[in-house]
């Protein structure tokens, strides 16, 4: 009688582990037969306990890291906010207002980013950096992650200084819109679906410009449109710069912005010198 199996009967493989068991599957890395309790899927064919311990063990670990820059940035803000509350003239002194900027004092540019209209205005802000921070501080490292969100935050300040006059402003907002713009482009490059980051980022337009409509409430959306621009153009010159020259890719785009932003600060503030008689 022929034998359907390409071996004699006492010659069926068996399992390396378990010798009472006969198969005809071999582990695709070390060829040895295996039977289906010791087989476990691999992305061609099948491999053995042995070979996925082995396999395991030679694998790098991935380190999560803990986005510090992020929560960082969330302290200065909560700080700022209880130095606000205990000293009421800290948001005179330091928010946005075009003529003090004209007269020199140019860290309001800066300074009004940390600063914030009351706990409504920080909440909001607050809690989008810390949904959408982390990602953004994993994706481009904490040196990138923290030179994107100050520059967002300047971008935001130079056009409120460009379009605005007599109105304080402050907030973390530029920054934020900062942070939706980059998280877009990186999401573009990484090939991944950008329509709920897209949805957020008009869903957010449409607040700014709606809410002045219908309430009291003053919305920057100059900041926010600012900040969005400036976020954008900073994420694209750090996620496809060439490999080859990174660094200096990332470094002179980021340098350019800010020169960009030197030249436009010097042509408003003399602009607005002139208007005032300071000469």
């Amino acid at each position: 009688m022929n034998s359907p199996y390409p071996y004699p009967a006492q010659q069926i493989p068996t399992c390396y582990r378990h010798p009472d068991r006969q198969t005809y599957v071999r582990c695709t890395r070390c060829n040895r037969f295996i039977c289906p309790e010791c087989m476990r899927d691999a992305a061609v064919g099948h491999q053995c306990i042995d070979c996925v311990g082995e396999g395991m063990r030679s694998v790098r670990p991935v380190k999560k890291l803990t986005p510090v820059v992020t929560y960082a940035l969330i302290g200065i803000n909560l700080l700022a906010f209880a130095l606000q509350m205990a000293s009421p003239g800290l948001q005179r002194a330091f928010g946005l207002w075009s003529p003090a900027v004209a007269d020199g004092e140019m860290y309001r540019l800066l300074t009004s980013a940390f600063l914030h209209f009351g706990l409504t205005h920080l909440a909001f802000n607050m809690l989008a950096l810390y949904f959408v921070g982390p990602p953004l501080e994993a994706a481009l490292g904490r040196a990138r992650f923290v030179t994107l969100y100050l520059v967002s935050a300047l971008g935001g300040s130079v056009l409120v200084y460009l379009l605005t006059f007599n109105a304080l402003t402050a907030g973390a907002s530029g920054a934020v819109f900062g942070l939706f713009g980059a998280t877009f482009v990186v999401g573009r490059k990484l090939n991944m679906d950008v329509r709920s980051v897209m949805a957020i980022i008009v869903l957010n337009l449409a607040f700014t410009f709606l809410i002045p409509l219908f309430t009291s409430q003053n919305i920057s959306w100059q900041g926010h449109i600012g900040g969005l621009v400036t976020g954008a153009l900073v994420a694209a010159a750090f996620v496809y710069a060439p490999r080859a020259q990174r660094t200096l890719v990332q470094t002179g785009a980021t340098v350019a912005i800010l020169v960009v932003f030197v030249g436009l600060i010097v042509w408003r503030t003399a602009e607005l010198r002139t208007l005032m008689g300071l000469g």
